[in-house]
């Protein structure tokens, strides 16, 4: 395999070449910000410690696979001793049955929190350091709460498991919780968004995700079996919190879904990319997403999530009981649940201002 550095769309990118292989193309798929160029012929990912580092690490051990790697000043790499910490790492969380998203999260967190302390080692971090990092890094690249939470919880796990360092990770400690209400749209936007797509199959993915409120992954993740026409449900399988749960799919998805079947036979996932028997990539979904929101003329920075919080709130408002939207959409805690109370306008609007009876 050979690593260029290449200018893509004004970014710095790490072209991949190598003979086609869907063994490759599915671990390319795992690398953050990964695209498949149709122009270019080829894969290429953002030129970066983390990706390089996420390449080296996808590719560790596979015979005939020789990485060249670019030649760039700022692409800083991890020492041999590291590089066998954070596997010994990814060889403990696997162990312990964390999901793929999790571990890769992780890794990345903690590939770019010890490339940050550089000439420090592992060994030497302390917790003057995160002080650091969260300061000098996550705050001036405007980096969110979520992922550094993420870090903390990476560097909280890989210091206490794998290495014996002065960092004490007991005095680690989280950003303070951000309380954001979900964003929802109206029946009529989703209404135009999922009516924007002329290609069946991406109607069908934006379409399952709000019918069923699935989260991006619990889409792509879904089998052929998956599906029980039959039985009018939809079974979505280890999703967040390796829990399995079932949802309810209507005669009019069903219909859609075969529809759907008969025109691409998909073999494996019940959405295949570009080659046969391999996943849709989370890259081309975010943009059948972008592209339906341009024709649907809607401005706002909608995201996938968006339409699972919808399904939330509309079904509450439609009077579903809150038990039951916690088990459609698999949250662990009521807790989580109750927030769509505070943007459902069922009941707001029936309240009537002080100012209407000046």
């Amino acid at each position: 395999m050979k690593a260029t550095k290449i200018s893509y769309n004004g970014e710095d990118r790490i072209k991949l070449e190598f003979p086609y292989n869907a063994k490759y193309n599915t671990i390319l798929q795992q690398i953050v910000d990964s695209h498949w160029s149709k122009s270019l012929n080829c894969w290429h990912i953002p030129l970066n410690t983390e990706s390089y580092h996420q390449l080296l690490l996808g590719f560790e051990g596979i015979e005939g696979i020789v990485i060249i790697k670019p030649k760039e000043k700022k692409l800083i790499t991890l020492n041999n001793i590291e590089q066998k910490q954070i596997e010994d790492f990814n060889n403990w969380m696997t162990h312990k049955r964390y999901s793929d998203s999790t571990i890769k999260t992780y890794l990345n967190g903690i590939t770019v929190f010890l490339s940050f302390i550089q000439p420090k080692t592992s060994t030497e971090a302390c917790n003057d350091d995160m002080i650091r990092f969260v300061n000098e890094y996550l705050i001036p690249k405007k980096l969110s709460y979520s992922y550094q939470n993420q870090v903390v919880n990476a560097c909280k796990l890989f210091f206490s498991q794998i290495v014996n360092c002065p960092l004490q990770v007991e005095k680690l400690n989280r950003p303070r919780t951000e309380h954001k209400l979900p964003n929802v749209l109206s029946k009529e936007e989703i209404k135009a968004i999922l009516d924007a797509p002329r290609n069946i199959k991406h109607k069908m993915m934006l379409s399952l995700i709000y019918a069923c409120g699935l989260r991006r992954g619990e889409l792509l993740n879904l089998k052929l079996a998956d599906v029980e026409s039959k039985r009018g449900i939809l079974i979505i399988r280890q999703s967040k919190g390796k829990k399995d749960r079932i949802v309810p799919i209507s005669e009019k998805l069903i219909t859609m879904l075969r529809e759907y079947y008969i025109m691409y036979k998909p073999k494996i996932w019940l959405f295949e990319g570009q080659f046969e028997s391999t996943q849709y990539s989370e890259q081309s979904l975010q943009s059948v997403l972008k592209q339906s929101l341009e024709k649907a003329g809607i401005k706002k920075p909608v995201t996938l999530h968006w339409l699972r919080h919808s399904y939330a709130t509309h079904l509450l408002e439609a009077g579903t009981d809150l038990r039951y939207i916690q088990e459609l959409l698999g949250h662990k805690s009521s807790k989580t649940t109750e927030i769509y109370t505070h943007v459902s306008i069922k009941s707001i609007q029936k309240i009537k201002s002080p100012f209407d009876d000046l």
